[in-house]
């Protein structure tokens, strides 16, 4: 199986010529690529890339690292889908904020080469299950190294996203869900069958509620939380009363005499 997956570390070529890299990048000619990944390090860059890949309905996969490299992301996006990154974007870019802005002249970004290496792998990872099908494929997952904290969540598309393109391919996935035939799944009860009873037990009809409370006996006055196992049913009001034999002073030959008359 032969699949093809562009890497991105720079928007700028990939925005000139998207369609050449996307809808013919494959090994085969004329193929569309399998995944496009993200590797850029500015918002601006992943909003071009994010306005490319929903204007071909490329899949893509988006990662990053925080300024101050100690906590990074991961972000599968399949345009129509789930969520793409204008869907739920940053406050600097819904606020039409111009990021270079809010760099300060003579401050970098920290670099911390171990979280840029796990958040690497973790997207290495999650293209493998996406690409060879094992696994489950995050469509969000954090990392966060001051806590080793991971967070994952998944977000269903925005309806009113700023990029049209992403709302025609909204449009298009409901279309083709609602085309997919409909599987009815029907549970059938398995009569169970005993080989051998030689006991006899048979099942019967429930006990009325009515029926049970007139074999139980009276529940006592407990805290709240606290519940009676089981209860001692009440003594019959009119119990049958002992039959008794009257004396005699007959002899018992004379009483088996009269047991052989009858």
């Amino acid at each position: 199986m032969l699949i093809a997956v562009l890497v991105l570390c720079s928007a700028s070529n990939f925005m000139q010529t998207s369609d050449t890299y996307c809808s013919n990048g494959a090994l085969e000619e004329g193929k569309p690529v399998d995944l496009v990944l993200s590797c850029v390090d500015n918002f601006e860059a992943r909003m071009a890339i994010n306005t490319a890949c929903n204007e071909l309905g490329q899949i893509w996969m988006e990662s990053g690292v925080s300024e101050n490299a100690v906590s990074g992301h991961i972000q599968l996006i399949i345009p129509g889908e789930s969520a793409c990154f204008a869907c739920a974007p940053p406050l600097v870019v819904a606020a039409n904020i111009d990021e270079k802005t809010l760099k300060r002249e003579g401050v970098c970004a920290a670099s911390l080469p171990t979280t840029m290496g796990v958040v690497a792998g973790i997207l290495v990872q999650n293209v493998l299950k996406y690409l060879l099908n094992f696994g489950t494929v995050s469509y969000y997952l954090g990392y966060n190294a001051m806590q080793d904290f991971f967070p994952t969540m998944a977000m269903k598309p925005n309806p009113q996203c700023s990029d049209q393109n992403c709302r025609k391919q909204q449009e298009i996935y409901k279309k083709k869900v609602a085309a997919q035939p409909k599987q009815e799944v029907t549970e059938q009860e398995e009569e169970i069958v005993h080989e051998d009873n030689d006991w006899g037990i048979e099942l019967v009809s429930e006990i009325s509620e009515d029926e049970l409370k007139a074999a139980s006996g009276p529940v006592p006055d407990l805290p709240e939380g606290i519940t009676v196992a089981y209860t001692i049913p009440n003594k019959a009001e009119n119990p049958v009363a002992e039959e008794t034999v009257a004396e005699s002073e007959e002899s018992l030959e004379e009483l088996m005499a009269k047991m052989r008359n009858l």
